[in-house]
């Protein structure tokens, strides 16, 4: 195997498995973090206008993101099932292919956010006094697309032939750009969120460049030459059968917490608001364990599927599964022993703690069904049956979340509580639809190859 290929298909599962989810944990913690960073430079030297603004930006840039972050994801299983059945001649072609397809999608939604930029922010009732901020961010990141897209689909790459290291080290190397530019023009220069927007978009394509040196210095088989770039119709279609159910997916989650929001905020207002953000928060850190070891399963099943190995991939699942559960205890604990703690990091107040406590009480029963939800669907994901991963989560999400949540806040006066509970029930039920899935047997006809 090449510089850049890793077997995954031999060895030690659950060595493998922690070794190669390690660097995605350590990858998704410092992306997490350096977003952190951004609101604590603003608020220190932005303030309040300037978080406001970023925020509402980053939300349109997150849902952007995660459009390229499912096609991305297609990309790894291609390429993991190429290398695992042996048919490098493939990869060449689904490189260039995603790399084409990202790059046009960047072009097109930097247009569309160039036109929409105003009716977008009137939409989210954004407020007067972040309103030219927040259109700053918006017309900023518009620009970056092209560099955070394109590192998607390299990072996507690499862990589709089991490489999950490299673009670790480019992720840090991002953070440390974005920290010191923060710094700079927010604090150095009170540019505020335009200038947190700068900074983003500049650490993301320093990373992208570095990242092509890096892989052409090292004989990476696509060598990144413009008469390299070949559009494939056949593996665009592939792409699309394997990636997009996942941006559909991610969209649509993202999409209906922010439904959620909507009723925390009519149901508690600012307290309840607040207490639901701390909440947020501390989920968007203690899932990223399970979010690696899922994420380090998939790449490894589709190598191990593309090799025809049924008892392997079955293996690595069931690996994935033990793994997340151990993490959910921890966290399930955590929230029951140490609940006030959690929201004093945040400095909160008596009246946030109010809504908190009930709240996070209710929100960590989530952490029943994660686990399998997560485990269950890399099997979907790595054999390209993606749309039972969208079934399952656009049906917990829209069929039981947002309808439950407001029958148990407004029609059963459960308030802000009710909202809390019906984000685990809604998780329970699509770990149940996945669960029928993997018990039919139908990922074993593996329909990508």
């Amino acid at each position: 195997m090449g510089t850049f290929e890793h077997d995954l298909t031999k060895g030690n599962i659950w060595k493998q498995l922690v070794k190669f989810a390690v660097p995605f944990f350590i990858s998704n913690l410092i992306q997490s973090l350096y977003s952190l960073v951004d609101l604590i430079i603003l608020g220190h030297f932005g303030g309040t206008n300037s978080i406001s603004a970023a925020n509402i930006g980053g939300q349109v840039l997150v849902i952007l993101t995660n459009l390229a972050a499912g096609l991305a994801g297609g990309g790894t299983v291609m390429i993991g099932n190429y290398l695992g059945s042996k048919q490098k001649d493939k990869i060449n072609g689904t490189i260039s292919t995603l790399l084409i397809t990202l790059m046009v999608m960047a072009a097109v939604f930097m247009v569309l956010l160039f036109i929409f930029e105003h009716p977008l922010l009137r939409l989210l009732d954004t407020p007067d006094e972040a309103y030219g901020q927040a259109g700053q961010y918006m017309f900023i990141c518009s620009i970056g697309l092209l560099f955070i897209y394109g590192y998607n689909a390299l990072s996507a790459i690499m862990r589709g032939l089991g490489d999950s290291r490299t673009p670790m080290i480019f992720v840090i190397i991002a953070c440390a750009i974005n920290i010191i530019l923060d710094l700079v023009l927010v604090a150095g220069f009170h540019m505020g969120a335009g200038g947190a927007a700068f900074a983003t978009i500049f650490a993301q394509g320093c990373s992208m460049l570095f990242c092509i040196l890096y892989l052409k210095r090292h004989d990476f088989m696509f060598d990144f030459r413009a008469s390299s770039f070949h559009f494939v119709k056949e593996e665009f279609h592939t792409l699309l059968r394997c990636g997009l159910p996942l941006s559909i997916q991610m969209v649509g989650t993202n999409f209906s917490f922010l439904i959620l929001t909507t009723f925390i905020n009519r149901a508690g207002g600012v307290d309840a608001s607040a207490a639901a953000g701390i909440v947020n928060n501390f989920n968007g850190f203690a899932i990223l364990p399970q979010a690696a070891f899922s994420s380090a399963a998939a790449a490894m099943i589709a190598q191990n599927m593309g090799k025809g190995d049924i008892k392997r991939s079955e293996k690595t699942m069931h690996c994935c599964l033990v793994l997340c559960l151990g993490v959910s205890v921890i966290v399930f604990a955590l929230m029951h022993i140490f609940p006030e703690q959690i929201f004093y990091l945040f400095g909160v107040k008596a009246d946030v703690l109010a809504y908190g406590l009930p709240y996070i009480y209710a929100f960590s029963f989530e952490y029943i069904g994660l686990p399998f939800i997560m485990s269950f669907n890399t099997v979907s994901t790595a054999t390209g049956n993606g749309w039972i991963t969208l079934v399952a989560n656009l049906t917990s999400a829209f069929l039981v979340r947002i309808p439950l949540a407001y029958f148990l806040a407004f029609v059963r006066g459960y308030g802000v509580s009710g909202i809390a509970a019906a984000i685990p029930l809604a998780t329970i039920v699509g770990a149940i639809i996945s669960f029928v899935f993997y018990l039919s047997g139908i990922w074993r006809k593996h329909v990508m190859l």
